[in-house]
């Protein structure tokens, strides 16, 4: 490359990109641009992208599909935060020479606010505070964890983490998920039960599976048909994994006792998006891997990963 390379961070919301690395001393000869605002139209991000030759994107925030990535000629690096980012087109990056890359993250940061979701619908934290502020005083009786059954749907790092934490509190623990054993859900933390048991039981069903053909709309109708009505569906993975429709009907309803979301169709969630005004739910912006250690190795890395493609060997290449 000639003259100073460019390079775009893209969906710095918080205006904290810069503070997680030393960009300046590892990449003297870049020009490091920062972008807060999430730019969601093609065209605009073309326009936008057309002069750098690295992008760094953090998680699936920007789409980056063959349609974008074959109208950026100087692009020569993708960065993307974790090492699985299913709005990236790989095959197309290979395609026109991008390197794609990757970085480590600390794995416990999402198990962590599906923690927060959960208590905070359990104690109607959020509604309390509200009351509390309006000038009232205790309205609600809050709901207690200890011998309630808590149904971890996806076992793996995340939901493993969550059963354990599950456990502490005095909780009848139980997954499944379309290929866990009962060897690997003991392994967990679990106890294996079929599909329609975890969801006709557990007061609290939370999702921890990869968003894939096979899981794509997995809590259907029929599943939150299955749930008791006291019951609550948590959701830090993938929006996708559950029919959006039949969740709205289930919330209108009252199927169930509510929902804990923390991610969504379409993100930034658009202001009149139905969500906004739905009842039974406690919704938090995606932020389930942001954190501060989160950041640190993201980010981090994410300057490694620029000053080894600029060295000439990648590394942690997707």
């Amino acid at each position: 490359m000639t003259g100073p390379v460019r390079v775009a961070v893209l969906d710095d919301y918080q205006g904290v990109a810069a503070t997680y690395a030393d960009w300046a001393e590892r990449l003297p000869e870049a020009r490091v641009e920062y972008v807060r605002d999430h730019v969601a139209d093609p065209d605009r991000l073309v326009e936008l992208l057309t002069p750098f030759d690295v992008v760094v994107v953090m998680r699936e925030r920007t789409p980056l599909p063959r349609a974008v990535l074959e109208r950026l000629p100087a692009l020569r690096l993708l960065v993307t935060t974790g090492m699985r980012n299913a709005s990236i087109d790989l095959a197309a990056a290979r395609e026109r020479g991008v390197v794609v890359c990757g970085t480590r993250g600390h794995p416990w940061s999402t198990a962590e606010l599906t923690w927060a979701l959960i208590l905070g619908l359990m104690r109607n934290v959020a509604g309390e505070d509200a009351r509390v502020r309006a000038g009232g005083w205790q309205q609600e009786v809050g709901r207690d964890l200890v011998g309630e059954t808590l149904g971890v749907v996806g076992l793996g790092k995340q939901g493993a983490h969550v059963a354990a934490v599950g456990a502490a509190f005095g909780m009848d623990v139980v997954a499944w998920s379309p290929h866990l054993t009962e060897e690997r859900a003991e392994a967990g933390g679990a106890r294996l039960v079929g599909r329609d048991e975890l969801f006709a039981t557990a007061r609290v069903v939370t999702l921890h599976l990869v968003l894939s053909d096979s899981t794509r709309g997995i809590v259907d109708e029929a599943a939150l048909r299955l749930m008791r009505p006291d019951a609550y569906l948590v959701n830090t993975a993938r929006a996708l994994l559950v029919d959006q429709a039949a969740l709205r009907t289930a919330l209108e309803e009252g199927w169930i006792a509510g929902a804990g979301l923390d991610v969504f169709e379409v993100e930034p969630l658009p202001p009149d998006h139905w969500l906004r005004a739905a009842p039974r739910t406690l919704l938090s912006p995606h932020m389930g891997y942001v954190s501060d250690r989160n950041y640190q190795v993201f980010y981090g890395d994410a300057v490694e990963d620029v000053r080894a493609f600029l060295d000439g060997a990648p590394v942690r290449v997707l």
